[in-house]
């Protein structure tokens, strides 16, 4: 994955929907084109690099789960060469005891604001995100943060100009390089048989990684429909729905 890497993942030239979102609790539902996921990217890493002030070797954590705004952060982050933690979606995290050194950045979910300080060292530019419809700005945001979605209007829509990013850079804190999370990415690509085309049903309480959900539906040319709040017993009505042609 040469990452112009994480972009480049980013088909162009597609009007179908690359990325959709539904929720079965709110009815809400969300269709990204490649087009509107490469303007969130564009914007996501005009934000890290012109905002922040970070570029390839800095580090990141990532406290969302599933969603379409949190695929553009984290591709805007990888565009950029900027390593990401997640591990913190599934549950544990990093711990502010582990005297690990400040994050450059953080994005949390709302409602995970009054944890976050107990499992992510502190972070020197922190952002919000409520993820309610349509990536809508806060009403209120909680003291220390900026609001993400309000962020994001200040920077292009066009991928800025940056260093290319190699394979061999770090994408994950771990070391874990952009070559080597592409062949894990191919490699459950592969064990789901997914193609170019398909449409990949996403239980956001059942698929955390990035690497699943996000990167190895794109590496195929396939369309993760995520499903928050996703009843079991609903899954046959959501597959009819949505044209779903693998469920893992």
């Amino acid at each position: 994955m040469q990452v112009s890497g994480a972009a480049a993942l980013v088909p162009s030239g597609t009007e179908r929907p690359l990325v959709v979102y539904r929720d079965e609790a709110t009815g809400e539902r969300v269709e990204l084109t490649a087009a509107a996921l490469a303007e969130g990217v564009a914007r996501t890493a005009g934000l890290l690099r012109d905002g922040c002030g970070l570029g390839a070797g800095d580090r990141i954590a990532v406290l969302l789960p599933p969603h379409w705004q949190t695929a553009a952060v984290v591709l805007g982050a990888w565009s950029l060469g900027v390593a990401v933690s997640y591990r913190s979606w599934a549950t544990a995290g990093l711990s502010s005891s582990d005297g690990a050194e400040p994050l450059d950045a953080a994005f949390v979910a709302r409602d995970r604001v009054d944890s976050w300080l107990e499992t992510v060292p502190p972070a020197r530019h922190r952002f919000v995100l409520g993820l309610g419809a349509r990536g809508a700005a806060l009403a209120e945001v909680p003291d220390g943060y900026l609001d993400y979605a309000a962020e994001l209007g200040r920077y292009a829509a066009h991928a800025p100009a940056y260093r290319a990013v190699l394979d061999t850079d770090a994408a994950t804190p771990d070391g874990t390089t952009f070559q080597e999370w592409a062949r894990v990415a191919g490699g459950i690509a592969h064990w789901l048989e997914l193609r170019s085309g398909d449409r990949l049903l996403v239980d956001v309480a059942r698929h955390a990684d990035p690497v699943s959900w996000l990167l190895a539906p794109l590496a195929a040319g396939a369309t993760p429909v995520i499903v928050a709040n996703l009843d079991r017993d609903a899954v046959d009505r959501v597959v009819a729905a949505e044209g779903v042609t693998r469920v893992p």
